[in-house]
């Protein structure tokens, strides 16, 4: 149990840090699903879960050493009820793949009027969109075109130019311009992100299922030192 919640601690941990920049930019969209600005939270609901499992497993060892049928069955219960939530987090896990299109795609009028009006301009939207194109190698919200329009692609100076982003980088350096960006068909942030959520979706799942294993193995141990130890008394 103290390593089931050792894992969860680091998974929310990793969770926490991530989503920062990957979902930092909900915060600049007007009328963004509230569910989905949820996602941000799920770093700390695990990293809560994780300490939790860490406590009653602790709780668990001392029970089972001092032979206390109080501590055991007051174990026995938590996990219990931790064990559910857990089953009914994994079901929500892979309905969520399902709505997973619908939801973002809400997001989609919204995030692409925020890119022409304001990138290039309002830093902070800037440099969310900037981190967030980096670390999952993609551009725009659908693709490159989102940025047609905005002041950042309107600039002056350099004439019609696109975030490095959305350039291949073996593509010959240089200004990212149109054609460029074009030729590279560099994957939108949407499509990216879904697919990201569906693949980790798995992953986290898998590893919630076989913490569950080790969930129920300590209740039915729990179960059977609480038998014994009656029978002694």
């Amino acid at each position: 149990m103290q390593l089931a919640g050792a894992v969860l601690l680091a998974v929310g941990v990793w969770v926490q840090v991530d989503s920062s920049s990957l979902l930092g930019f909900l915060e600049t969209v007007e009328g963004s699903p509230v569910d989905l600005s949820q996602l941000a939270n799920v770093g700390i609901l695990v990293i809560s879960v994780g300490a939790v499992l860490a406590i009653i497993g602790f709780l668990g060892c001392c029970g089972a050493i001092k032979e206390s049928r109080c501590m055991l069955l007051t174990f026995f219960i938590i996990v219990l009820l931790i064990f559910l939530v857990e089953v009914a987090g994994v079901v929500l896990l892979f309905v969520f793949q399902d709505v997973a299109n619908e939801l973002f795609s809400d997001l989609e009028n919204g995030v692409q009027a925020n890119i022409k009006n304001e990138y290039g301009e309002n830093e902070k939207l800037t440099s969310l969109w900037d981190t967030t194109m980096l670390q999952l190698q993609c551009c725009g919200y659908r693709n490159y075109t989102d940025f047609d329009g905005s002041p950042f692609n309107s600039n002056v100076t350099l004439g019609n130019i696109y975030p490095d982003m959305c350039c291949n980088t073996t593509i010959p350096t240089g200004t990212c311009n149109e054609d460029k960006a074009h030729y590279s068909n560099i994957i939108g942030c949407f499509d990216k992100l879904v697919q990201l959520i569906e693949e980790n979706a798995v992953i986290v799942a898998g590893v919630v299922l076989a913490i569950a294993v080790l969930e129920v193995a300590a209740m039915v141990v729990s179960m059977i030192l609480y038998k014994d130890i009656g029978r002694k008394a």
